[in-house]
């Protein structure tokens, strides 16, 4: 992009031109101050439950095997409204993510 004559660009270029510099000798006395990183309460949280979540097994083999052997002995039963229930919650889920 191209700037032509535009009176506030020339007022910039004057007032920057005018702009008194100060030489500096040294740099040897000048305290460079640290980065300093500071963590809400919510960003904390938020790493002990990422730890957490990476430390639960990708399968959970106790559920798994209560759940199946519910399903061979014929006494898992789920209702129409769980499912409803838990698609909505997935749902809700996603979109926070």
């Amino acid at each position: 992009m191209k700037i032509f004559n535009n009176s506030n660009i020339n007022k910039i270029i004057q007032v920057y031109g005018r702009a008194k510099t100060k030489k500096v000798d040294s740099v040897e006395n000048v305290e460079v101050p640290k980065d300093e990183l500071q963590l809400s309460s919510k960003a904390k949280e938020y790493q002990i439950a990422m730890k957490a979540f990476k430390n639960l097994p990708e399968i959970r083999e106790d559920l798994v095997k209560e759940l199946k052997d519910k399903i061979e002995q014929g006494t898992y039963n789920v209702t129409g409204e769980e499912i409803a229930d838990k698609i909505i919650e997935s749902a809700i889920i996603d979109k926070k993510i």
